[in-house]
């Protein structure tokens, strides 16, 4: 089995992908209650898009306060091992706690207030993913999903059990994704275990090791030019054929479990500059929005 690692540069296979290696994010913590490895754009490259962001995350403690959002969306993963309830609110008048295993999308538009925070005593695993959208749709009303654990389909087998927390795999759907087409799939290996997705052309997919280790093959089931992420790694991977799905396929090697998350989304390719929680075309763009949430815009939570 042949595997690549930090420092081998992007490959493609079968003509089909092209997949990069193995990515650490960037350790960050915030008071004592935050600590993340940090994933940006700017540094994996356009692989990652329409990913602007993915930060894999603890949360003990309220960290961020209220604060305000643009341009994006801004999405949280809560894993089904989080203890406690992550309470949400946000301008769009919405006031719930998030439970584990549940998603939350917001879909910032022309501007939108958050703030989410752990409840006493509660521990928070999870990702926090800001979305790029495309160009004509940064001044819409915000918008907001709510996906319950319970009401997202669970694909099933010997090897796996993988919740499909947007869009669709393997023939089942989940709830759709608002506006740019997503998938979103939360699973688990078992021992030796091995689960395929299909990346429709002019898609990309961010797979992420979140517990574990897992080889990750593209164009499986030809397992050539395997990729291994250690815990805590991810990769990104661009479907670069024509009119052709492209398959991969995470395994879990033999005498390990792994737990693992795949983000599966339509590339936006179109330049952006973020600036914090703002994502617009250009900076004199994230000025003006600037100057319409200082103005009050954006709302307010009550």
């Amino acid at each position: 089995m042949n595997t690549a690692n930090a420092s081998t540069r992007t490959t493609a296979t079968a003509n089909t992908a092209t997949m990069t290696p193995p990515v650490n994010g960037e350790a960050l913590s915030i008071g004592n209650g935050f600590s993340a490895d940090s994933f940006r754009a700017g540094t994996v490259g356009p692989a990652m898009d329409p990913l602007v962001m993915v930060d894999h995350y603890v949360m003990t403690e309220p960290t961020f306060g209220t604060h305000p959002h643009a341009g994006l969306s801004a999405v949280s993963l809560i894993f089904e091992n989080s203890e406690g309830r992550f309470h949400n609110r946000d301008s769009l008048g919405n006031d719930f706690d998030l439970l584990p295993g549940d998603l939350y999308w917001l879909t910032a538009g022309r501007g939108a207030i958050h703030n989410e925070s752990p409840r006493p005593g509660a521990r928070i695993h999870g990702l926090q993913v800001f979305v790029n959208v495309p160009q004509e749709f940064r001044y819409e009303e915000p918008s907001s999903l709510l996906v319950r654990r319970q009401d997202m389909p669970v694909l099933t087998s010997d090897q796996y059990r993988v919740h499909v927390v947007l869009g669709e795999s393997n023939g089942v759907a989940g709830s759709e994704s608002p506006g740019l087409p997503m998938t979103i799939l939360d699973g688990q290996l078992a021992d030796a275990g091995r689960f395929t997705h299909e990346l429709g052309t002019g898609r990309n997919a961010w797979v992420h090791a979140i517990e574990g280790e897992i080889d990750v093959f593209a164009d499986a089931p030809a397992f050539a030019n395997a990729v291994r992420l250690r815990e805590g790694q991810a990769l990104a991977i661009e479907n670069t054929s024509t009119g052709t799905p492209l398959s991969f396929c995470v395994f879990a090697g033999s005498g390990t479990n792994a737990h693992f998350a795949v983000l599966d989304g339509q590339a936006v390719q179109q330049p952006f500059v973020q600036q914090g929680p703002f994502v617009m075309a250009t900076a004199e763009d994230i000025e003006a929005i600037r100057k319409d949430f200082d103005a009050g815009r954006f709302g307010a939570i009550d």
